[in-house]
């Protein structure tokens, strides 16, 4: 399976303008910059983007872990914060945190948390991102 995005750019680092579009449609030449990424101004950014796949991944990743030990989530709540650091060669992702709220009915505590960690270490993302990847759960009743 592939799948595929485009970006274009046109202009200076700073004064210029990006378009990034989806294979599937989703994402159709949404404005992208330099505000958009090191300031505040409309559009996306790469890390924003990054951010959504990964509490996606690791979201449907849960879902698996979880039907596996025979329990289905009522809710699964994601958040992913990238952070992004500056050092002496350049810009690096350094950590990502993944804040997650759950309803599982049946869940025990202990079946909750094998299966967040499975998802954690098992989601693509995951495995792709050479950052910390920390994560604070919350099982609801």
């Amino acid at each position: 399976m592939k799948r595929t995005a485009t970006a274009a750019w046109s202009g200076g680092l700073k004064d210029g303008r990006g378009t990034i579009s989806t294979q599937s449609g989703v994402l159709s030449n949404t404005q992208y910059g330099f505000k958009t990424r090191f300031e505040e101004g409309p559009g996306t950014n790469p890390e924003e983007l990054i951010a959504a796949a990964h509490a996606g991944c690791f979201t449907m990743a849960l879902s698996a872990q979880l039907g596996e030990a025979g329990l289905t989530a009522e809710s699964l709540k994601t958040e992913a914060a990238v952070t992004l650091d500056k050092s002496d060669d350049g810009f690096t992702i350094t950590a990502v945190h993944l804040t997650l709220t759950a309803r599982v009915p049946g869940a025990d505590q202990e079946a909750f948390d094998t299966a967040v960690d499975n998802a954690k270490a098992g989601c693509p993302v995951s495995k792709l991102l050479n950052a910390e990847i920390t994560l604070t759960s919350k099982l609801e009743t």
